[in-house]
């Protein structure tokens, strides 16, 4: 269990101030994540929200060490910096350990940037790379992406007569990261803080490349209000939507809550519900669209189970 006491005593290496929208996941996410490094830490940030928000110029909100990459290679630039890193490190040059992270929303890693992702982790860099997953390519005006959740309205996919908003269930990168046999990976939310915290210090301590999924909602382009954001990302766990899960050498385990729901010791809520909640899909809750919204409650089970065959149950 993390200790609050121990962490509120942590120094915030996210600095306030950012441009971040109001309810943003992402800035949410990176403050836990750097609250769970104890090491310093050298960061690569895709180009997206997260980027362009915390460094307009000629400020930054970064505490430490980051480097701006392109959309699709911020895989490759955390890379090459980890290798100039251990080479230093073997002549002497450098002596203190230092972790090296990459950032980057699902737009940058599920699409435009997988290639570059798949590359560092079959060459087995030390590094850990964090998808921000708000589903869309929200930084330059809500396009669809392979991580957009089926039946979601948005401008590349839009709601209508023709299409009922996107037409195919999100792919699973995070099964495809575990594809690699690297050491550690997982999908996590921040509204559990002790699993993402624990999976972060988990990857972090692991020799070799590793992967954390994070869920991270999006107020503009999930349509909700800013206040709801936590809850949306919780509720998107409770729902199996998002399970919380790990892959640990080859090792498949559900963790948290969702492990709870799988031992039948918490109660798993509907996906339905979690969707009515999101102006995303207010264009399916008509009887037009029902058997459409049925279909997406069939595919969020039929995932659900399994991942809990995968994970022994």
């Amino acid at each position: 269990m993390v200790s609050l006491k121990k962490l509120s005593e942590k120094e915030e290496l996210l600095a306030p101030g950012h441009r971040l929208c109001a309810g943003c996941g992402a800035s949410i996410i990176v403050r836990q994540v750097l609250l769970a490094a104890e090491d310093p830490v050298v960061i690569a940030n895709a180009t997206g929200c997260l980027e362009v928000a915390t460094t307009i110029y000629p400020y930054t909100a970064w505490r430490v060490p980051w480097i701006h990459s392109a959309f699709e290679n911020a895989a490759a630039t955390i890379a090459g910096v980890e290798t100039m890193y251990q080479v230093k490190k073997r002549k002497g040059e450098i002596t203190r350990d230092i972790k090296f992270l990459a950032f980057g929303g699902d737009g940058g890693t599920y699409d435009i940037g997988i290639q570059a992702l798949s590359g560092a982790l079959e060459r087995g860099h030390d590094i850990l790379y964090i998808c921000y997953n708000n589903g869309a390519y929200m930084n330059t005006g809500i396009q669809r992406s392979s991580a957009t959740p089926k039946g979601a309205s948005t401008t590349t996919s839009p709601a209508g007569k023709v299409i009922p908003g996107k037409r195919r269930f999100p792919k699973d990168l995070t099964a495809i990261v575990a594809a690699h046999n690297i050491p550690y990976c997982g999908q996590t939310s921040p509204s559990f803080y002790n699993d993402l915290i624990g999976k972060v210090q988990k990857a972090l301590s692991a020799e070799g490349p590793t992967f954390l999924n994070i869920i991270s909602p999006c107020p503009r382009g999930w349509r909700h209000e800013t206040d709801q954001s936590i809850a949306m990302a919780e509720e998107a766990v409770t729902c199996c939507f998002w399970p919380l899960y790990e892959v640990e050498n080859g090792e498949w385990r559900l963790t948290g809550y969702s492990k709870q729901i799988a031992e039948g010791k918490k109660e798993k809520t509907s996906v339905i519900d979690w969707m009515r909640k999101q102006g995303r899909f207010r264009h399916l809750f008509t009887d037009a669209r029902k058997p459409f919204l049925d279909s997406i409650q069939e595919e969020v089970e039929r995932e659900w189970e399994n991942l809990k065959k995968r994970c022994g149950y």
